[in-house]
């Protein structure tokens, strides 16, 4: 599958939005889970990371 994203400012940075077909894909749930970006010649893989996300009180 091939998705063609604008970049969005976020703060002094950019952002990608990943839409909820693509949580879906990689089995995230964004409340609880965290991603991992890395980078593979000049590409970059996002998989769905080991660790949680922490809770905020």
């Amino acid at each position: 599958m091939t998705i063609d994203r604008k970049l969005m400012r976020n703060g002094n940075g950019w952002a990608i939005s990943i839409n909820s077909t693509i949580l879906g894909f990689l089995d995230v749930n964004p409340e609880t889970d965290m991603i991992r970006y890395t980078m593979e010649n000049e590409k970059l893989i996002i998989t769905k990371s080991d660790k949680k996300v922490k809770a905020v009180h």
